[in-house]
């Protein structure tokens, strides 16, 4: 296996999801990694982990998100208001063996001097933003792999070390593939697949062609329509809705 689809973030949005496995496809992805928030906010919780549980017994890898983590043990009260009312309805769609695969997802995953994890590879349960270089550099040090891959943070980024050993932020471009060579270390955020937050429309994930150590982001189109009009219907905050419009 070489072409590795990379999908973060995907907060119960099974339009994005099922664009995004479709898109993969075309491209030649052998396998996909699931970096954490495979629920959380969206309306189609159950129809997200049935499409990611039967990716698994394919071979596919799905770590641990902070959002999984709060609905499969009931931590509403650690989040702000929105994400708590996201955590209550979502767990009270969820039967319990739903809630015991998110409890027993890991935190990290690492094969092939590649390292999976949903926040930082450095202390991964505290659920670590990497909005820096140096948040960046911990991450690599610790995870001790040549690339990381990571969610969580939803707008897509790659630090690299530099030849005088500090890390350097890239904001990469769209349908572009990036090569990552292995004499220097990498981190890459791939982009929210379920809720951009960036103004914009469309399921974002990204595809590591580990043979050829290139990495490529892409938007992908998608009824993003039904998914708002399913976040109304079903009563959600009113701002999950619109991040899937792009307009918050």
């Amino acid at each position: 296996m070489t072409k590795y689809a990379l999908i973060a973030d995907i907060h119960s949005n099974i339009e994005a999801l099922d664009a995004v496995l479709a898109h993969a496809a075309a491209q030649g992805a052998d396998r996909h990694i699931y970096l954490g928030d495979l629920v959380g906010y969206g309306p189609d919780p159950v129809a997200v982990l049935e499409r990611i549980q039967q990716g698994l017994a394919r071979g596919d890898l799905a770590v641990l998100g902070n959002h999984d983590n709060a609905i499969a043990l009931n931590l509403a009260g650690t989040m702000n208001e929105v994400a708590q009312q996201s955590v209550l309805w979502t767990r009270a769609q969820l039967d319990v063996p739903q809630l015991r695969f998110l409890a027993d997802l890991p935190l990290l995953l690492q094969e092939d001097d590649m390292t999976w994890v949903h926040a930082s590879a450095a202390a991964p349960e505290n659920w670590t933003y990497i909005y820096d270089g140096d948040a960046a550099a911990r991450s690599l040090r610790v995870a001790g792999t040549h690339w990381v891959f990571s969610g969580h943070v939803h707008d897509p980024a790659i630090y690299y070390a530099g030849e005088q050993g500090c890390f350097s932020p890239i904001r990469p471009r769209e349908d572009v593939a990036i090569p990552l060579p292995s004499h220097r270390h990498w981190l890459a955020i791939v982009g929210s697949c379920g809720q951009p937050r960036d103004g914009q429309v469309g399921a974002r994930y990204a595809l590591f062609d580990r043979a050829r150590c290139r990495l490529s982001f892409f938007r992908v189109p998608y009824d993003y329509a039904t998914t708002a009009a399913k976040i109304r219907g079903a009563g959600l905050p009113e701002r999950l809705a619109r991040h899937v419009e792009g307009l918050a």
